[in-house]
C-alpha cells in the first residue's frame, strides 16, 4: 500500500486533496522527523523539503504543475475552484505510472475489492467493454499479490491463430511440428511463479479451452509432443469483452471452464458510465503526454466539461486519442475546449417521448422512449446494427429483443429500419 505523510499545513490548508487521496488508498503516516523508505512527502511552498524523500510542494493561489525532474521535487499550485482536476493532478505525481486511476465511487470500490482478491492467489474473471481498463485492474492485482516479485505475462488469445496459440501457451517439443527446430517453453511455464493474463479468452476456440480447464485443475501442462506434463505454479487471471454465460449459451465457451474461471468475477464499467473518473484520468494522460514541455498544460473547466459530456465509445483508449489530440493543438498552459476533438459527435441521448398518451402506462412511456432512441441512433449509424448497439450500451442479442418487440407492437421502428439493418 502506498503511504503519504502530509505536513500539518497541507493537511489544515489542502484539506480535500488529503481526504481525496485517502479515499484513493493512501494510507496517512503521521508527520516525522527522520524521512521513510516508500513515503511520498507532502509540503507547503516555502516548508523544508526531506531529503532524499519523495517530495510533492504543495502550493496556492495560480495553476501550476511541474513534475518530478532530475532528482527534484514535484511542484503543484492551484485554487479550491480547481481542486478535482488539482487533486487529480497530485495522485498522479505522487502515484506513479503503475498506479491506476479512478476517482468514481464504484472505480474506488472496484479498485479496493481488487486489492483484497489479490491477497487470495484465485483464480479470476474481468468482464467489461474493450478499453475500459481490463488489463490495468489485472496487473493492479498481480503487483498487490505475493507473486509481484514473480514474471507478469499478458497474451491477446485473438490475436494468434489456433495452431500457434496452442503452442505459445503451453509449449512444444523439438521436432512436434513442422518449423518446430528448437523447443519452448510457453507461457505457462514462463509466467511460473507470477501472473498470466488471458486477454480476450472467449475468443479461445474450444479444443483449446479443454487443455486449458486441465492445467488449471491440475496444476500442470502436456507440451505438444510432450508425454509427461511439466507442473506449474501460475495465477491465471482472464479477460473478456463479451458476456461469458451468453458465450456458454450459445455453445461457444465451454461452461466448466467458465466455472473454474469465474471463482472471482469483477467487472469494468464503461467510462460514459463512471463521469467522475474522467477529470482523473485526463489528468494522468496529460503527464504521461506533456513530455519535457516546461509548464504541464492545465484543462479549463469548459474543456472538462466538453469531455464529461461525450459517449466515449471507445472508453479510455478514446480519452487518451483525445488527450494526446489536444496537447499538440495546445500551444500554451491551458488546453480549452476548442483544443477537444473527437472523431465523431456523440451519439443521440435517451429522451422521453414528448407527449405520451394519456392512457399510457409507465412501462408504455419506458418502451416508447427506448423506441425512440433505437430509432434516432439507427438512422445515426446508417443502419448498422453493430454500431447501434454499441453505442446505446447494449448487446446486439438486446437489440434484436428490442426490435422484435417494435414489430410486435407496430412501431415504425421496425418498418423503415429493418430492411437496412437485416443485411
Amino acid at each position: 500500500m502506498r503511504s503519504i505523510m502530509p505536513s500539518a499545513s497541507v493537511e489544515r490548508e489542502h484539506l480535500t486533496l488529503v481526504s481525496s487521496l485517502r479515499a484513493q488508498g493512501f494510507a496517512i503516516q503521521p508527520a516525522a522527523a527522520r524521512p521513510q523508505a516508500g513515503v511520498s512527502y507532502l509540503v507547503a511552498a516555502g516548508e523544508p523539503i526531506p531529503a532524499p524523500a519523495r517530495t510533492l510542494i504543495v502550493g496556492s493561489g495560480q495553476r501550476e504543475v511541474l513534475p518530478f525532474r532530475d532528482g527534484q521535487p514535484a511542484r503543484i499550485a492551484y485554487g479550491h475552484e480547481d481542486a478535482t482536476v488539482g487533486n487529480a493532478f497530485a495522485r498522479a505525481l505522487i502515484g506513479g505510472p503503475e498506479l491506476p486511476t479512478a476517482a468514481d465511487p464504484e472505480s474506488l470500490a472496484l479498485l479496493a475489492l481488487a486489492e483484497r482478491v489479490a491477497q487470495a492467489d484465485i483464480t479470476v474473471l474481468i468482464n467489461g467493454p474493450t478499453g475500459t481498463g481490463k488489463e490495468v485492474l489485472a496487473r493492479t492485482i498481480h503487483l498487490q499479490s505475493e507473486r509481484r516479485d514473480g514474471p507478469f505475462i499478458a497474451i491477446n488469445c485473438a490475436a494468434l491463430p489456433e495452431t500457434m496459440l496452442e503452442a505459445m501457451l503451453f509449449g512444444h517439443q523439438k521436432g512436434s511440428f513442422t518449423g518446430a527446430s528448437s523447443g519452448g517453453d510457453g507461457f505457462f511455464r514462463a509466467a511460473n511463479g507470477g501472473t498470466l493474463l488471458l486477454d480476450e479468452v472467449a475468443e479461445m476456440p474450444l479444443n483449446l479451452q479443454a487443455k486449458l480447464l486441465r492445467v488449471l485443475q491440475e496444476r500442470e501442462v502436456v507440451p505438444i509432443g510432450a508425454t509427461m506434463p511439466q507442473p506449474v505454479d501460475v495465477r491465471v487471471i482472464a479477460c473478456a469483452n463479451r458476456d461469458l454465460q451468453e458465450e456458454v449459451a450459445a455453445g461457444r465457451f465451454r461452461a466448466d471452464l467458465y466455472y473454474r474461471l469465474s471463482v472471482f468475477p469483477l467487472t469494468t464499467k464503461a467510462l460514459a458510465e463512471r463521469a467522475q473518473d474522467i477529470p482523473a484520468l485526463a489528468a494522468t494522460m496529460i503527464l504521461r503526454h506533456a513530455g519535457n514541455r516546461p509548464v504541464v498544460p492545465w484543462p479549463s473547466d469548459e474543456a472538462i466539461a466538453t469531455l464529461v459530456a461525450h459517449d466515449w465509445p471507445g472508453n479510455v483508449r478514446e480519452l487518451e486519442n483525445v488527450i494526446q489530440r489536444a496537447l499538440l493543438f495546445c500551444g500554451g498552459d491551458t488546453i480549452e475546449a476548442a483544443h477537444i476533438v473527437f472523431d465523431r459527435p456523440s451519439a443521440p441521448r435517451l429522451a422521453p417521448v414528448a407527449q405520451p398518451v394519456d392512457d399510457a402506462t409507465l412501462g408504455q412511456v419506458v418502451q416508447l422512449s427506448e423506441f425512440a432512441a433505437i430509432r434516432e441512433t439507427l438512422a445515426a449509424c446508417g443502419g448498422s446494427r453493430i454500431e447501434t448497439a454499441k453505442r446505446l450500451g447494449i448487446s446486439e442479442r438486446t437489440l434484436r429483443y428490442r426490435l422484435a418487440k417494435a414489430r410486435e407492437q407496430g412501431d415504425d421502428l421496425a418498418s423503415g429500419t429493418q430492411r437496412a439493418i437485416s443485411a
